[in-house]
């Protein structure tokens, strides 16, 4: 079968590249639905990455956030028409100690490998989670990120201590937005505050028990832990604020990323004993705890769908540029592709 693999190949431009795909193989075939523009697919997109890597990875499919439907699966775990998320992470080995988005081995879709703007994509069924039927397509777009906030939010909860009273967020964008979500659904007893930027984007963080700008922080505030979710430039000045008003013997969970080395005042870490990991991406593990918590918690579809900044008929490559662009354009939230019958226009 012929499958339209829809790369790029420099900043802003995409081209169609046809190649066969083996529907009788060992592998799933889905053809994606729903997906969505994450920041890392902009940095190609717009040519910020480093200009050797560019000439390293492209051209490549972008994407690594989507949904699609199974066409065929022959590990007979799946059947035709089930609605799946797709896991992005590829690992090649296994590690008795080492989670498999941390293996230097690992295939990632859309960085170390084509990503999901195909038409079919041809995928091991263990890289596969079932999802409702009935679920909001837009939203479960991007369970992909939503799942780094529960792998953070799991790896937390072993190596934090058990006083958790007050949990604090630092960031009010779309990472900020879904870990502050998920410590609340996760920690119902803890009292969780937001700090970010922008009052008008602390507004919808509805489900939290206080927000604040991060310049009017309230006299005499502590917290037992926190979790920053800034990232570029905005995560030297987080994490300083941080580790100046937590508590010793705390946790600090980063997981903004910052394109340049971050400064820390390694001292105060050392004076209150503070505890900070980082955390990468996620596993099928956490793609399948993200996916219960939808059905344990439907209100939490309808908090998601509070981030989908726009919604993206595809049919053209014409089509998949013009959502790149309103991508760049968006304050806030999830850019999402809605992928129809494609054609070269």
């Amino acid at each position: 079968m012929i499958n339209t693999v829809y790369r790029l190949v420099a900043p802003r431009r995409f081209e169609i590249a046809f190649e066969d795909i083996d529907i009788f193989g060992e592998n799933a075939i889905v053809r994606p639905t729903n997906l969505s523009i994450c920041n890392a697919d902009m940095r190609y997109y717009l040519g910020t990455r480093d200009p050797k890597v560019l000439a390293e990875k492209l051209p490549m499919a972008l994407i690594h956030e989507g949904i699609g439907e199974v066409l065929v699966d022959p590990s007979g775990k799946f059947k035709s028409g089930d609605l799946v998320v797709m896991v992005p992470n590829c690992p090649v080995e296994k590690d008795d100690y080492i989670a498999e988005n941390y293996l230097r081995s690992s295939k990632f879709c859309g960085s170390s490998m084509d990503g999901l703007l195909q038409e079919f994509v041809e995928i091991s069924s263990s890289r596969l989670v079932k999802l409702p039927q009935d679920i909001d397509r837009n939203v479960a777009a991007f369970t992909e990120i939503v799942s780094v906030s529960v792998h953070a939010i799991s790896r937390f909860d072993k190596i934090a201590h058990q006083r958790r009273d007050t949990i604090a967020v630092w960031g009010d964008g779309n990472l900020g937005y879904i870990t502050s979500l998920f410590l609340k659904y996760t920690f119902p007893k803890s009292k969780i505050v937001v700090f970010g930027t922008q009052r008008e984007k602390l507004a919808d963080f509805t489900f939290v028990d206080e927000t604040h700008l991060v310049n009017e922080v309230p006299d005499g505030f502590t917290m037992d832990h926190a979790f920053e979710c800034v990232g570029g430039n905005g995560s030297p000045v987080a994490i300083e604020q941080i580790i100046g008003l937590i508590k010793p013997e705390s946790t600090i969970s980063i997981l903004g990323v910052s394109e340049y080395p971050v400064p820390i005042n390694t001292r105060m870490i050392l004076e209150k004993g503070i505890r900070m990991f980082g955390s990468s991406r996620s596993g099928v593990a956490d793609f399948q705890k993200t996916v219960d918590m939808y059905v344990e918690h439907p209100e939490i579809i309808d908090y998601l769908g509070n981030i989908v900044s726009s919604v993206n008929v595809v049919r053209t490559t014409s089509d998949i540029k013009a959502a790149f662009e309103k991508d760049t354009q968006k304050g806030f939230g999830k850019t999402i592709m809605m992928l129809l019958i494609l054609s070269l226009l």
